[in-house]
């Protein structure tokens, strides 16, 4: 039995505790829908640029979306 969360089961979880549909992350990533399904299902790895705006998008860390930790709040950002 596995006890590891893998990465793309985060962004899965994600997408459905904001009731949002993959076409409506894929629009927001500009990726097709089919694209962003094997994201959340691992059969693509996603860039850092998509990890970075799911992060964001979400209000969450990037260690929180690669299961680095379990904690969701994300530490302070630093301002552009």
């Amino acid at each position: 039995m596995r006890n590891e969360i893998l990465r793309f089961e985060r962004i899965r979880n994600l997408r459905i505790d904001h009731n949002l549909s993959q076409q409506k992350i894929a629009e927001l990533l500009n990726v097709k829908q089919n694209t962003y399904s094997q994201y959340e299902i691992g059969v693509l790895n996603y860039p850092v640029d998509v990890l970075i705006k799911l992060a964001a998008f979400y209000d969450t860390s990037v260690d929180y979306l690669l299961g680095l930790t379990d904690e969701r709040k994300p530490y302070p950002r630093r301002k552009n």
